[in-house]
Parts: structure tokens; sequence; C-alpha cells
């Protein structure tokens, strides 16, 4: 089975979770958190994002994190800027274009409040806003051959992202079961390096007012063939409830 367009497998996806009219009534999405792993561990954050509340715009990249990163404050990621800031709004600390700062040594070894953020910010705005997110112009989509895993039969649909959303890495393909349920994300984290080969497990599919969200996120590390490492947990995501504006 060779490639084909990802159209048909988008809309089942889409359609699965909620659909396209329910989503386009949804500005905000704010989700209560807790999450851990590894992965910022090993940057030295380990307790950054253990329990927190997200606010998550659906039109574009913006996603608010409080308290970040101490009681008393939160952390706001757009797509071209972070900022650390008061709960009056005063702006503690900001830094412009935070990617382009993840190419020098320093983050190989160590993030500060602000590196952490624009990773969890982009992160969160993308698990939150798939499937929906395909929708925009921009995205390259193609369904790749079925993919066998815990019994399953998965379609899979390789994405390539547009420049201007902030994401993993360009290409990415997701992995949906039977009932078009997204059940794994496969990416680099390039903010980590290019060996960063992930793969994102969602379960614990919740309906919250129409949409429908994985409430439990494992990331394992990928090997060369295609399947997932059994260890170490990358990442850990638990959402303990979602309201939608």
């Amino acid at each position: 089975m060779s490639a084909t367009s990802g159209d048909d497998l988008l809309a089942t996806a889409v359609a699965a979770h909620g659909g396209p009219a329910r989503w386009r009534e949804v500005r905000e999405v704010t989700a209560r958190l807790r999450s851990g792993g590894l992965a910022l561990a090993a940057r030295g954050r380990p307790r950054a994002f253990r329990a927190y509340e997200a606010r998550i715009l659906t039109a574009e990249p913006r996603v608010v994190i409080a308290p970040y990163p101490r009681p008393g404050l939160r952390g706001v990621f757009e797509a071209r800027a972070v900022r650390i800031e008061t709960e009056a709004g005063a702006t503690l600390a900001r830094r412009e274009d935070p990617r382009a700062a993840f190419a020098g040594l320093r983050r190989a070894l160590w993030w500060d409040p602000l590196d952490a953020l624009h990773f969890a910010g982009y992160a969160l705005w993308n698990y939150f806003t798939l499937p929906f997110l395909l929708l925009r112009d921009g995205f390259v989509l193609r369904e790749l051959p079925a993919w066998e895993e815990a019994g399953e039969r998965r379609r899979r649909l390789h994405v390539t992202f547009p420049p201007d959303v902030p994401t993993h890495s360009r290409e990415q393909v997701l992995h949906f079961d039977a009932a078009g349920l997204l059940r794994r994300h496969d990416y680099t984290a390039e903010v980590f390096g290019g060996w960063a080969h992930a793969a994102h497990y969602a379960t614990g599919h919740r309906a919250f007012a129409g949409l429908v969200v994985p409430t439990r996120r494992r990331v394992y590390p990928r090997r060369r063939d295609g399947r997932a490492r059994p260890f170490p947990t990358l990442v850990w995501i638990d959402v303990d409830d979602v309201r939608l504006a």
C-alpha cells in the first residue's frame, strides 16, 4: 500500500474528536493538568509543571500557564515570544524568538524558566488543538500504510507543518484507531536535539462539552524501526479537567 491523500483520514479524525462545527465555536480551552518526566528533569526543571492550569487559545498560538514558575506568577507563550508576568500583568522576564535561543550550547545542558515555558507552551497548544489544527492552511497531509500495534490496525497520517506554526518538528506522524481517535503521535523534539525521536501515546479519551480530549499522555523514545522503547518515560501529562469558552 502506497501513501495516499490524507484528507479522508483527517475528516474521520476531526469528526471523532467533536467535529468542525463544535471546534469553530470554541475560543479557548482551559485545562487543569499535572506533568513531569525525564526530559524536563534532564534540563534542570524536574518540577516545573507538576500542577497547573493552561489557558489555550484556539485561533492562534497562545497559552497562559499558571502558576509558573512559582505561585503568584504566570507564563505566557506566544508564537514569537515568551514572558513571565505577575498576576497583575507586569512583565518580569521576556524573550523574543525563543526557539532560536535553543541553538546555544547552554540549552543542551540546562534550561531556564523561559526555555521550559517555550517548550511547554507550543507542545500544549499542539496537543489541545490537534487534529483540528490540521484544518488550517499550509499543512501537507498524506496517509501512510497502516500500522499494527497493541492488537489494533491504526491508520497513519504524515503531516508536514508550515513554517509559521510552532511545533516539535516539521515532519510528524499521527496514528488513529478505527474510530478516528488519536492514539499515537510521532515527532522529533528538536529543542532537545535532532536525535530526540519520540513516540507519544494518547489514551483516556473523554468528552468535554462536545470535544473529545485524551486525558493521559505518555512519551517514550522511538527506535529506528518505529517501535517505542518501554522506558524511560520522557514526558507524562495527566488532564484532570477541561473547560471550553
